[in-house]
């Protein structure tokens, strides 16, 4: 018995003095994440207006919000899209040749039957991009 706790202590030690970490600097590495939101190029010519909306059934902000917040930046036309969970509003820019608020309400509403989109209000009427 006297030999097993002389082999479990040995190894215990050892163990110990491989496991210490030396005082070596950690490695830092950068790397590039694109953008989701303007991965798409936009058109310089295209007349984009801007709306604000109430999106009514979300439960959380990563889960709801950005989900939303996703699939609406990913449409073609969309130049920028924001959805704020605690105030529930989304506001958007869109290319008005490529999508048109019917669109956009179908869309949100596409993610989950919950969601519903309320009193959408159009705050810049088209204007050209440049």
């Amino acid at each position: 018995m006297n030999y097993i706790n002389k082999i479990i202590s040995v190894t215990l030690i050892l163990i110990t003095l491989c496991a210490c970490k030396t005082d070596e600097k950690a490695e830092i590495k950068t790397i590039n994440i694109s953008s989701e939101k303007n991965s798409q190029k936009l058109n310089p010519n295209a007349v984009y207006s801007k709306a604000e909306f109430i999106i009514k059934g979300m439960t959380c902000e990563m889960g709801c919000a950005k989900t939303i917040e996703k699939k609406l930046a990913k449409l073609d036309g969309m130049k920028s899209a924001t959805v704020d969970f605690k105030n529930e509003l989304a506001s958007v820019e869109f290319d008005i040749s490529k999508l048109n608020p019917l669109t956009i309400t179908k869309i949100v509403s596409d993610v989950s039957n919950i969601y519903s989109v309320e009193n959408m209000q159009i705050i810049k009427a088209a204007y050209d991009a440049n």
